[in-house]
C-alpha cells in the first residue's frame, strides 16, 4: 500500500487511506477483518478513546516488550494529535498527511519507544 494516496477517513487503497484506514486495510489484506472505528476526527481524539478503539478491534498494549513486525505504533505528536503506523523489522509504514501518500520510513529509537499494540 506504499504509494497509495492519503485521504482523511479513507479506508480503501484504491481511493485513499488515512492512518486508521491503512492499518485496517493492511490487516484485511492479510486475512484479518477487524472492527474499524468510524467518525473519528483528524485531530482531537483523546488517547483513551484511541486505545479503546484499538482494544475493541482486538489489539492489546505491548509497551513493555520490544516491538515486532506487524505491531502498531501509537505515536503522540504535540497538541495531543495521535498517529498510527505499522512497524516492520526496520521501517514504519504510515499514511503521511503532509506528503499526501502512504510512505515507508526508517525506524529510529524514538519510534521504538512509542507505545505499540499487537493483535491479541
Amino acid at each position: 500500500m506504499v504509494g497509495a494516496r492519503f485521504r482523511a477517513q479513507g479506508y480503501a487503497p484504491a481511493t485513499g487511506l488515512d492512518c486508521v484506514g491503512l492499518v485496517w486495510a493492511a490487516y484485511a489484506a492479510a486475512g484479518r477483518e477487524l472492527v474499524r472505528p468510524t467518525g473519528y476526527p483528524l485531530r482531537g481524539w483523546s488517547r483513551a478513546r484511541i486505545e479503546a478503539a484499538l482494544a475493541a478491534a482486538g489489539f492489546a498494549a505491548a509497551a513493555a516488550e520490544r516491538p515486532r513486525s506487524g505491531d502498531l505504533a501509537l505515536i503522540a505528536y504535540p497538541a495531543r494529535q495521535y498517529h498510527l503506523g505499522l512497524l516492520g523489522p526496520e521501517t514504519l509504514v504510515h499514511a503521511h498527511a503532509g506528503l499526501r501518500r502512504v510512505v515507508e520510513t526508517p525506524v529510529d529509537a524514538q519510534l521504538l519507544a512509542a507505545a505499540h499494540w499487537r493483535l491479541s
